[in-house]
């Protein structure tokens, strides 16, 4: 190491600095006014003081000035532990870094007390305090230059040792000494840290699924955008703002699957929306069954009146008879004997459906092209795309397409659906994905929740991977909800909506509890993937009516729109789930209890956090079950709960001072 790059004044060393992403190659992840709590070990030789700021501010977008740096006094923990945190106030890119100095004054004025405490002379010592003053009166401003001078005065003064030392200890010197600081000497962090900062429905958000071919009031008919329209009332009366729909593209004719994912189809059979592409189109096309583009435009500017935004799936894969396997043939994969490539999962054979091949030598005007698909659906209105299978992709191009789209529009969520690897998961969270599928599906007992809801939102992945619970998918019938009644799907519902703030379901099989598999699998016999169906949208159930309801919990509690301010809390019954929320300003607070069994009564005792609630043992406080309306008076850490599968299997208490 050369001298000559050594800034040898430099004293101070910071370390482990958190949030960041793997040594800062990824941006962590924030909504608007979402709290990014900062943290580092930050200490210098010896025994002077340390001090530190914390510094923020927007990145530039391309050429112009550098934003000017704000900055906030870090608190200092404790063994070299120091904290601060920052808000953005809007969305976009932020960046942080933190900078330290040795506080020579601060180290003045705690040998000063000792010193004096100890009756030892200090008349050296005050000398050596107003020349520190003197040399802060260049750096202070002009009020503080005059408070200075006196101040200087008063400690050359020898006559009052007492006075001098309260003076030189007051918080006002203090201060001023503090803003008046030289810190030519300070110490930068060697990174830049970047926070991607998005809207708030990235964090929170209620997704409804369902296919538009479906919402036709004639049984026999296929459904279109106009009479998905007349549902749309009913799907925001549920109280979600957020309406995600299976492609809607044109259907091939080849291959085409069948009732039951049959591998040949019946005249009529409508084939899978996922099998995209035909000779009306491909992914800019709308099924002709569905409407016209201005059809669909019209279709999402009434699920935006009604406070809904619409989701397309973004699903890169083709039929054999889309466009691109004749116009750009070399962006599929060609066997031995001419033909394409379709997808496989062996033994699984998807032969209506082939995938895209990322190794192709014309992988830019690939790219270029993929990218045009998601731009426009935007231009049609579209801000939230649901990506299809996104690990079976490039990595790289996912990472390029979605930081391209988050510079060029403001507001564009992409949803991960991935049900893969946990590290394959990550990687999506961490290149860029909004938000991402999860295993909540699939974790039933009290002991998997507890370790899946910490892993989540108690390490790194905070910081990238936002989960979106989905209890079922047009894919997933899962076990929690095989041949099971209405209790199983009101305790899986509200788990999804409490344990997380993003959540979604496929309906409206949901509401209706339906729940026969496929025999010998995890999914819906006589799926609506492969066919039409008539349902009757008005049908009322006790889900239903309990969806509505969680959803305006949910939209009336901040607590419950954040997923990171989980803490579960102690039971005396492994049938009770019980876990505490309170919003990030403290007023809303909530302590949510769900029985795991759907078929019988669950009692117990669970352990209120008074502390986190800010009560006293032995004080007393109101609960209030959004669910029920019943209110009660409870004053001591552990208290008695009932749960009923056929009345409500959870509880959802606010919690307030008497």
């Amino acid at each position: 190491m050369k001298l000559m790059n050594i800034e040898g004044h430099l004293r101070v060393s910071i370390d482990n600095v958190k949030p960041q992403i793997d040594c800062g190659k990824y941006p962590i992840k924030r909504t608007v006014n979402e709290r990014v709590d900062v943290t580092a070990d930050i200490y210098g030789d010896g025994h002077d003081k340390v001090d530190a700021v914390l510094l923020f501010r927007e990145k530039k977008k391309g050429k112009g000035k550098e934003r000017k740096w704000q900055e906030k006094p870090m608190e200092f923990l404790g063994n070299d532990k120091w904290t601060m945190h920052f808000q953005a106030p809007e969305t976009g890119f932020f960046e942080y870094t933190i900078e330290a100095w040795i506080d020579h004054f601060k180290t003045w004025q705690d040998g000063l007390q000792k010193k004096y405490e100890a009756n030892q002379p200090i008349q050296t010592e005050l000398l050596i305090g107003a020349q520190m003053m003197e040399e802060a009166i260049a750096r202070a401003t002009s009020p503080d230059k005059k408070k200075l001078q006196k101040w200087i005065e008063v400690l050359r003064d020898d006559n009052n040792d007492e006075a001098s030392v309260n003076l030189a200890l007051s918080e006002e010197v203090s201060s001023i000494m503090y803003h008046s600081r030289d810190r030519n000497h300070s110490s930068r962090y060697d990174k830049t840290l970047e926070v991607l900062v998005e809207r708030e429905r990235a964090l929170f958000s209620s997704w409804y699924e369902f296919f538009p071919r479906s919402t036709s009031p004639n049984e026999g008919e296929h459904g279109t955008f106009q009479t998905s329209e007349r549902i749309l009332e009913g799907i925001s009366k549920m109280g979600f703002d957020v309406i995600y729909l299976p492609p809607i593209h044109p259907i091939g004719r080849s291959h085409r699957k069948g009732v039951n994912n049959a591998t040949t189809a019946n005249a009529g059979d409508p084939g899978s929306p996922w099998a995209i592409g035909a000779k009306e189109g491909g992914h800019k096309a709308i099924h002709p069954e569905l409407g016209t583009i201005d059809d669909f435009v019209n279709f999402v500017g009434k699920a935006n009146d009604l406070g809904i935004e619409v989701a397309l799936d973004f699903a890169i894969q083709c039929s054999p008879d889309h466009p691109y396997v004749k116009e750009h043939p070399q962006w599929f994969k060609w066997r031995p004997d001419g033909t394409v490539q379709y997808a496989e999962n062996p033994p699984k054979k998807y032969q209506d459906v082939l995938p895209v091949n990322f190794e192709t030598a014309d992988w830019e005007n690939l790219w270029k092209e993929l990218k045009s698909i998601v731009e426009y659906w935007i231009d049609k209105g579209v801000k939230i795309f649901r990506v299809d299978n996104p690990h079976t992709k490039s990595f790289i191009f996912w990472e390029w397409l979605i930081n391209d789209i988050n510079q060029k529009y403001d507001g564009i969520i992409f949803l991960a659906e991935a049900f893969t690897r946990p590290r394959v998961m990550e990687k999506l969270g961490k290149i860029g994905f909004t938000q991402s599928y999860t295993y909540f599906t699939w974790r039933n007992s009290k002991a998997e929740f507890i370790e899946y809801i910490t892993e989540l939102t108690k390490t790194e992945m905070r910081e990238y991977f936002r989960p979106n619970f989905w209890p079922n998918t047009p894919d997933i019938l899962p076990i929690s909800l095989e041949h099971k009644e209405e209790p199983s799907f009101l305790i899986r519902l509200i788990l999804a909506g409490t344990l997380s703030s993003n959540y979604g379901m496929y309906g409206p099989l949901f509401e209706y509890n339906l729940n026969e598999p496929y025999p010998g699998k995890e999914e819906y016999i006589r799926s609506e993937k492969y066919e039409v169906k008539h349902w009757d949208w008005n049908k009322q159930t006790k889900t239903k009516e309990t969806i509505t309801l969680l959803n305006r919990i949910r939209k009336e509690n901040k607590a419950l729109q954040s997923t990171w301010n989980i803490e579960f809390c102690d039971t005396d019954n492994d049938q009770i789930l019980c876990y505490s929320k309170i919003s990030q300003d403290g007023e809303n607070k909530l302590l949510i209890v769900v029985s795991l069994d759907p078929h019988h009564s669950q009692t117990g005792w669970v352990k209120v956090p008074l502390h986190l609630f800010g009560f006293e043992q032995n004080e007393s406080f109101a609960v209030h079950d959004l669910l029920t309306d019943s209110k009660y008076f409870w004053e001591n850490e552990w208290n008695y709960v009932a749960l009923h599968p056929n009345s409500m299997p959870a509880h959802i208490f606010k919690v307030q001072k008497r």
